[in-house]
């Protein structure tokens, strides 16, 4: 149980490594799903908000991807309290799999509001 925590953990660095390599390369990553629909997916605008938090743009960031934002917080808090949880009570908590299942109707969501024209502040 504990090793794939450490796991999670590890392809979350990796990910975040990559993404700051890459910015710092100055390579950008496009979206393929915008270049071919021209619609914006859940995902659009991930690039420029972690460009953002970099440099500490709080707001700019959040203004990029709203979604994204507030998932990178509670993944923060998710992994703070397993740790905490670890150290003080040996146990992990584990998120039900309802939760997952609220996330992809809202990424889905996201994606179809951020794609309405009177929603257009949504977009990145």
């Amino acid at each position: 149980m504990v090793k794939s925590k450490f796991k999670e953990c590890k392809i979350l660095i990796t990910f975040f490594s990559i993404v700051i390599i890459l910015y710092y390369l100055q390579i950008p990553i496009p979206c393929l799903f915008h270049k071919i629909t021209n619609l914006y997916c859940p995902g659009c605008g991930v690039t420029r908000m972690i460009d953002s938090l970099l440099h500490f743009h709080i707001a700019q960031a959040f203004s990029y991807n709203a979604l994204v934002f507030i998932l990178i917080i509670l993944v923060f808090i998710y992994f703070l309290i397993n740790i905490i949880c670890y150290i003080v009570l040996k146990k992990t908590f584990k998120i039900p799999n309802y939760v997952f299942n609220i996330l992809v109707v809202l990424s889905i969501g996201f994606a179809i509001i951020r794609n309405i024209p009177y929603f257009s502040y949504l977009a990145p």
